[in-house]
C-alpha cells in the first residue's frame, strides 16, 4: 500500500464511519497504484492519457472540448496531453473541415496498441485495489459505486 495511504485502525474512530472519508481513503489508494503502476509500465504516461485514449478508441474521433467533457479532463489539461500523445505518435490531430477553428482528435493504431499494454497495467491495478474483496463482493462494491457516482 503506498505510505500516504493511512490505515484504518490509525485515524480517529469517529472518522472510521464516515462514507465521506473512506471514499477519499479509497480514492488516494487507487490513485496511489495506478501512479505506480503507471510508473513502472507507462512509458512515462499518466493516467488522463489512458483515459483520452479509452475515450477515442471506445467513441472515436472527437474535438477537444468533448474529450475534456467526456473524460472530466481539463481543457488546459487535455491540449498538454493530446501535445504529449501526438509526439509519440499515439494520436493525431486534424482541422475539423466543418469548423476550421478547432481539431478533430482521432487515435492511431500505434495509439491501439500502446492502449492494449495500458489495460494491462490498469487491471492490474484494478486487481490489487479490490483485493480484499470476494468476486460478489467487488459486483456489489462497483454497482454501488456506480449509484453513489451517478448522483
Amino acid at each position: 500500500m503506498p505510505e500516504h495511504v493511512p490505515l484504518a485502525g490509525s485515524i480517529p474512530e469517529r472518522m472510521n464511519d464516515r462514507p465521506t472519508w473512506l471514499i477519499s481513503r479509497a480514492y488516494a489508494r487507487a490513485t496511489g497504484l495506478l501512479q505506480e503502476g503507471f510508473a513502472q509500465g507507462g512509458d512515462g504516461l499518466r493516467g488522463y492519457h489512458y483515459r483520452l485514449l479509452v475515450a477515442l478508441d471506445e467513441q472515436g474521433p472527437a474535438s477537444q472540448a468533448a474529450l475534456g467533457r467526456g473524460t472530466g479532463i481539463d481543457r488546459s489539461d487535455v491540449t498538454a496531453a493530446l501535445v504529449d500523445l501526438e509526439e509519440r505518435g499515439l494520436v493525431r490531430r486534424d482541422v475539423n473541415q466543418d469548423d476550421r477553428r478547432r481539431n478533430i482528435v482521432s487515435i492511431t493504431a500505434a495509439g491501439v496498441q500502446r492502449l492494449e499494454a495500458l489495460e494491462t497495467i490498469v487491471d492490474e491495478v484494478q486487481e490489487r485495489l479490490l483485493a480484499p474483496l470476494s468476486e460478489s463482493e467487488r459486483r456489489q462494491f462497483v454497482a454501488l459505486m456506480r449509484r453513489i457516482a451517478g448522483g
